[in-house]
């Protein structure tokens, strides 16, 4: 069979293991689809949490139906919570009231969820006599969460775990805790969060000041919670007064940009390509990645923005580009932390040097995802280097179909498929489930987008 008529993009299914194989046709491919991505990871996780430390009815649309959230739903029902099968476009939670989680009858899992375990801890330590013990998969039994337990002592928590304190499993028993302002010494919205949701059950003022403006998501949620929140741009600080209440809303999670950037990219790198990519959320404290975009001249454009539920909401359109190097470093990584390896790729295709500095914090992801990136791409041809912070890719060298892993990262997964999509060849990549943590419809769309 030619190897142009082949299937360009299929899945073989081996036990828990998926391997994603795509073949490039000699004649060519150009993506022509409109696309509409899940809701967004991050609002998802905290649509939970709040509705469930709420008093009455939360009804959250468009929730992400993914792995991550799924574990945070589980680990909030543990905790008394009542939340409705996360298998429709609408879900229902009836909350606690801050303040009010039961002490659960076995260990909380957070599964692979890295927010779920963090922004939990800051809720558990203020659940005054309860005592709960959280823990998660291997790979984030292996991620830092001295991070957010050290605010949280200082509030006056209780928090043991493996090594000094600072991995899961971690044991907590909850306490009246003390106002705090602490600055943290990494731009983090986890950290963030974790420490403004132990301030809600907390007499006086919580402020986290941070070095750089991160992710704003859970700010904007616990105003429209009816939480009293302050938020100075300048100062780049968010501060809550409690102890408070909040009230049960109804919330609409709009597509994550996280999940549109793989679109984005591929529309921007795969020769006589157009995408439109609906109803993505364009939060400017998320949108780094239209940022790099632009600076590497891709053609993306905004289409009917719109607010919705307090989020700002757009339709993105992309056509091929012809992109070139650029340095992106500085403030603008924190916004767009989750996306670097996929425009890493994206550098792959540009004409010219790439650096991305900055970025220490990837290495201890779902993977090192520096480490993994400059490995998997340069299997795949890519004249790509690693930083100690970062990495360097200089760009047009052709890529070749290879073997390549997602080392159980989703986000790696995924930009190894759109790399693939340059490949000449047939690329596998193995570890393909891990999509399913964030983008469980990711593959049914990539052969969407090649015409299948």
């Amino acid at each position: 069979m030619p190897a142009a008529s082949l299937p360009i993009v299929e899945v073989a299914t081996n036990g828990n293991r998926q391997t994603l194989t795509i073949n490039r046709p000699f004649a060519g491919l150009a993506l022509h689809a409109t696309l509409a991505v899940p809701g967004d990871k991050s609002i998802s996780h905290r649509a939970l949490m709040l509705g469930a430390i709420a008093s009455g009815e939360t009804r959250v649309r468009g929730l992400l139906l993914g792995e991550d959230p799924r574990s945070t739903a589980l680990c909030l029902q543990a905790m008394g919570a009542e939340i409705s099968g996360l298998n429709a476009s609408e879900v229902v939670v009836r909350g606690v009231g801050v303040g009010n989680l039961q002490e659960p009858a076995d260990v909380l899992d957070a599964g692979n969820s890295g927010t779920t375990l963090r922004l939990l801890l800051g809720l558990l330590a203020s659940q005054s006599g309860c005592c709960f013990t959280v823990t998660g998969d291997r790979s984030l039994r292996s991620r830092p969460m001295s991070r957010v337990v050290m605010p949280l002592r200082a509030m006056g928590a209780q928090i043991w775990g493996r090594r000094g304190d600072t991995l899961a499993p971690l044991a907590i028993r909850g306490q009246v805790l003390q106002p705090l302002r602490y600055e943290s010494p990494i731009a983090s919205a986890q950290v963030k969060s974790c420490v403004l949701l132990a301030g809600l059950a907390t007499e006086g003022k919580t402020t986290v000041v941070e070095p750089a403006r991160s992710r704003d998501h859970t700010e904007r949620m616990l105003r429209a919670f009816g939480a009293e929140v302050r938020v100075d741009l300048e100062a780049h600080s968010a501060t809550v007064t409690g102890p408070t209440q909040l009230r049960g809303q109804t919330v609409v999670v709009p597509g994550d940009i996280s999940s549109a950037a793989f679109w984005l990219v591929a529309g921007a790198i795969v020769p006589d390509s157009e995408l439109l990519v609906t109803g993505v959320g364009v939060n400017p404290t998320r949108t780094g990645i239209l940022e790099a975009l632009a600076l590497m001249g891709a053609d993306v454009q905004l289409l009917n923005q719109r607010e919705v539920a307090g989020e700002p909401v757009a339709d993105v359109l992309v056509r091929t580009s012809q992109l070139h190097g650029c340095k992106l470093g500085g403030a603008l990584i924190p916004r767009l932390i989750d996306e670097i390896p996929i425009l890493a790729v994206a550098a792959t295709a540009a004409t010219g040097k790439t650096t991305i500095e900055d970025a220490a914090e990837l290495r201890v992801k779902e993977s090192d995802r520096l480490a993994v990136t400059a490995s998997q791409l340069a299997r795949l041809g890519a004249r790509i280097t690693e930083l100690p912070d970062g990495l360097e890719i200089e760009g047009g060298a052709p890529l070749r179909g290879a073997e390549v892993d997602s080392f159980g990262d989703h986000r790696i997964a995924m930009s190894l498929a759109i790399a693939a999509l340059l490949a000449k060849g047939t690329t596998t990549i193995g570890g393909a489930e891990a999509v399913a943590i964030s983008y469980p419809e990711f593959i049914a769309q990539l052969q969407q987008a090649c015409g299948m």
